[in-house]
């Protein structure tokens, strides 16, 4: 554990019945330890004065189990180490499992986080944790398309140097917002078998069902919108921006396994969003569009910016022209004039510049989506007869 740089965090509240077995046990392994007393009212105090040669933070009055951790992360890194495991100190880890972590970090050449794997399914595992495991499993895969069988076990290994430096949450929610993020800056996250008691005798539970599950749910509200309005786009462009033009025309295009009609659809859907006054969110609501409606994202995605900079002024210009056919609210000889053409008009004359940007979006998207479906059609027909 010393030659890769690990280190020892445990979280502790009032946990006095179990702390000093938690402790001796890792001790067996490492005294490379950090001890965060997120202020305990207990004799978990004097428990401590026992270990002089440990880690210690000790906050004054409960702060809540994420900012137990973050401090002891924080630390770590300080210390100059590589790797975190975190172990809770209610009895339900056992230190003897540490080797499993050793090992996994002993054979990985990038970072990786660890999350130890409970059975669930144990006679002494309660109902309510259970359910609520299940319910952060499906959330954390659909916030980062990873499966995982135990998403909410405090017993961890975090690569220090490559999870997030900030963080936002202050209690339980913490252990979620931690593992997504890091998912989504590239952290391989997979789960590691483990060992699991859960004493009635001896655990102290501090989770809040009420409280705490209502900022757990508050909290995958956020990350959802995230996922769709800024990583699956923000994932998209950077694979997107890798890829040379006639890679791109040979893989989406030609080389495409989609239907004619599906490649048409999403040209024109494109096409329709790039012209359509959603200014500043077409490619978020493209991607994400793309991904429940199952279309071609890279199609959609690059016609969508048939709204660059250069066609901006001929995009209002045309909108505003026909929108003058149905709300007229502008002489239409004004609209000649480059100097007037820009966001005032726009401002001046809302109405008419929607209406007309909306159906000049649907008569281009049908043109270009239609021209491109005729395009393809009969690239692939010359392609099928040479073939023969």
């Amino acid at each position: 554990m010393s030659r890769l740089g690990i280190v020892v965090i445990v979280p502790t509240y009032n946990n006095h019945k179990t702390l000093q077995r938690i402790l001796d046990g890792v001790l067996a392994y490492t005294d490379q330890i950090i001890v965060v007393n997120d202020g305990s009212t207990d004799g978990t105090s004097q428990i401590l004065t026992a270990y002089p040669q440990l880690h210690h933070i000790t906050f004054s009055e409960n702060k809540g189990k994420g900012m137990a951790l973050r401090s002891g992360l924080k630390k770590a890194k300080e210390l100059g180490f590589q790797y975190a495991i975190t172990i809770d100190s209610d009895g339900q880890h056992y230190a003897s499992d540490l080797p499993i972590f050793v090992k996994e970090i002993s054979q990985v050449t990038e970072a990786v986080l660890l999350i130890g794997s409970r059975n669930m399914s144990h006679e002494s595992v309660p109902q309510k944790s259970s359910f609520g495991n299940k319910f952060s499993n499906f959330w954390f895969w659909f916030e980062t398309g990873i499966k995982l069988s135990d998403t909410q076990s405090g017993y961890r290994a975090y690569p220090l140097t490559a999870i997030p430096s900030r963080f936002y949450t202050r209690k339980f929610e913490f252990e979620i917002e931690v593992i997504v993020r890091s998912a989504w800056n590239g952290v391989t996250v997979r789960n590691v078998p483990i060992r699991v008691l859960y004493d009635p005798e001896e655990r102290v539970s501090h989770f809040r069902p009420f409280k705490d599950f209502t900022r757990i749910s508050i909290l995958n509200t956020v990350l959802v919108l995230m996922t769709f309005f800024y990583i699956i786009p923000r994932n998209f462009i950077r694979s997107f921006k890798k890829k040379k033009l006639t890679d791109f025309v040979k893989q989406n295009i030609f080389g495409s396994g989609d239907s004619p009609e599906k490649m048409a659809i999403s040209i024109g859907f494109g096409v329709f969003m790039g012209i359509a006054p959603v200014w500043g969110f077409q490619t978020a609501i493209v991607i994400t569009a793309s991904v429940f409606l199952r279309l071609n994202k890279v199609l959609a995605f690059t016609f969508s910016n048939i709204s660059l900079p250069p066609f901006i002024p001929l995009i209002i210009y045309g909108s505003l022209l026909v929108g003058g056919l149905v709300a007229p609210s502008v002489k239409r000889q004004n609209l000649f004039h480059p100097d007037e053409n820009n966001f005032a008009v726009i401002q001046s004359h809302l109405v008419q510049y929607l209406v007309g940007s909306l159906i000049l979006a649907a008569i281009m998207a049908l043109l270009i989506g239609f021209g491109s479906y005729v395009l393809i059609k009969l690239r692939n027909n010359r392609t099928v007869a040479a073939a023969e």
